[in-house]
């Protein structure tokens, strides 16, 4: 059973291979805003949700078709995660203003990161999804370590506004629930979504 990444997030490539997954990436371009009231988990599982099945819609393609008897199996995972606090989605910031006034938002508080995660198998169509939910507590933070912070540019393209993975991981005292969720992939929950789809390793 080959597996599908429906993501273009290095990151979640990462997280996959040291979690000694084999697959393939194939990524899925989706409208990510989020809809007037749509609570946070709901975002992420709808959006993971479209990205896999936008996954599914490419790999169904007829250029890519081949006779049933002799097509593997293929198991898309799509995902999507989620910075919340006090309500509001955390994205990227962009910019370096943006960025700062973003790490003085998270300074000395407590945030989610939410990851929606849907695998859907293309044989028989079945699909499974998931939110995960982590806490993370964040240090206060002085002027200068938020200036600092940005400018080492780390801040820029991750949601959120920092990278537990990389310098960002000096800011956070705690968290509470998976620390790969934070970083874009709740590797245990991913896992065991797989094994219930049917996926087995190769021997």
């Amino acid at each position: 059973m080959k597996i599908i990444l429906a993501s273009a997030s290095p990151r979640r490539a990462q997280l996959l291979s040291q979690a000694g997954l084999p697959f393939v990436a194939l990524p899925a371009d989706v409208d990510e805003s989020r809809l007037p009231g749509e609570l946070a988990a709901a975002t992420a599982l709808r959006l993971a949700e479209a990205k896999a099945r936008a996954a599914v819609l490419q790999l169904a393609a007829p250029r890519r078709r081949v006779q049933e008897e002799t097509q593997e199996e293929e198991i898309v995972i799509g995902a999507d995660t989620i910075v919340e606090l006090d309500g509001d989605a955390l994205g990227k910031p962009g910019s370096a203003e943006a960025a700062r006034a973003m790490l003085r938002r998270l300074s000395g508080r407590s945030h989610r990161v939410i990851t929606g995660v849907a695998v859907i198998g293309m044989r028989g169509g079945h699909s499974k999804c998931a939110a995960e939910t982590t806490e993370v507590h964040f240090a206060a933070l002085s002027t200068e370590e938020i200036k600092w912070y940005v400018e080492t540019g780390e801040p820029l393209d991750k949601a959120g506004g920092y990278a537990i993975q990389g310098l960002g991981c000096r800011f956070v005292e705690r968290i509470e629930g998976c620390y790969f969720n934070v970083v874009g992939l709740p590797l245990r929950r991913v896992y065991r979504m797989l094994q219930e789809s049917g996926w087995r390793p190769d021997p």
